[in-house]
């Protein structure tokens, strides 16, 4: 199953996602992370350092990608999660979402993405190019991982009109949202009624999480009691469930507006 995670940039997607392919992983699956933001740090949890990009790797290549091997672009780590970064170019300098592009095309004529139980890309914020959402042409599903206020849930709702454009031409959609930080989930509950989109769980504001994120290490390494391992557990799941009927609702953005300009633009007001 190849999946991919989106959502507005900050919200936590990395920390949620790696956990996830950490949790697969310690199960016996077999799983890919792709890291698709010009930060190349989604892995950084299970390498314990950044690992080398794509990017790099293509300038060595003077850009010939045929020239590059999977064992130059998917690095090993000792959960045994299996680990790319398509990394990006300088601030100011080339396009993020034509390197993810060429990542995915480069995994592709590898044949690496049929290799694994589970292939997870992780990708920056919103879809604000096409770039971003090439891997949504190559995924069974979408999760988009949000938190309780009206900047994730506007972004999620642009997520969601991507998947469903993609959707005319490919198998990929929705499957739900990922609730994050969340230790009230109101606005995200009136969102997912409001769009026909599964709440799957929202995972409260957590100091583990963030010491994982900083220390380089996953909460298996850190508290491997952790309640938030039966939450990424739901996730996982959810993973399991067929959803091919599954479409959302887009909601008009002066819509979207309209539904929560009484109740989370006030709060978000100065």
């Amino acid at each position: 199953m190849i999946v991919a995670f989106y959502g507005k940039g900050g919200i936590g997607k990395s920390t949620i996602v790696s956990n996830l392919s950490a949790l697969l992983a310690d199960k016996g699956r077999k799983v890919l992370q792709i890291g698709c933001d010009p930060k190349h740090d989604s892995t950084y949890a299970l390498a314990g350092y950044l690992v080398p990009t794509v990017t790099e790797l293509l300038a060595k290549k003077k850009f010939v990608s045929e020239r590059i091997s999977a064992e130059e672009i998917i690095f090993k780590t000792a959960c045994g999660v299996d680990v790319v970064e398509a990394g990006g170019p300088e601030a100011g300098k080339g396009c993020g979402g034509y390197v993810v592009g060429e990542t995915v095309e480069i995994l592709k004529r590898l044949g690496i993405l049929g290799q694994y139980d589970y292939v997870f890309f992780d990708v920056l914020g919103d879809i604000v190019c096409g770039g971003f959402a090439v891997p949504m042409q190559y995924s069974d599903r979408v999760y988009i991982i949000a938190g309780n206020d009206f900047d994730s849930i506007f972004a999620a709702n642009r997520i969601s009109a991507a998947v469903a454009e993609k959707g005319h031409f490919h198998t990929v959609r929705l499957a739900g949202i990922i609730g994050n930080r969340c230790d009230e989930a109101n606005f995200l509950e009136i969102f997912c009624k409001a769009s026909q989109v599964t709440l799957v769980t929202c995972i409260p504001t957590s100091e583990l999480l963030k010491k994982s994120r900083q220390e380089a290490k996953t909460i298996f390494d850190l508290s491997p009691k952790s309640k938030i391992i039966h939450l990424l557990g739901e996730i996982a799941a959810h993973l399991m469930k067929d959803l091919r009927s599954v479409n959302a609702r887009i909601i008009p953005e002066r819509e979207l507006f309209e539904i929560f300009a009484k109740e989370v633009l006030p709060q978000c007001a100065i």
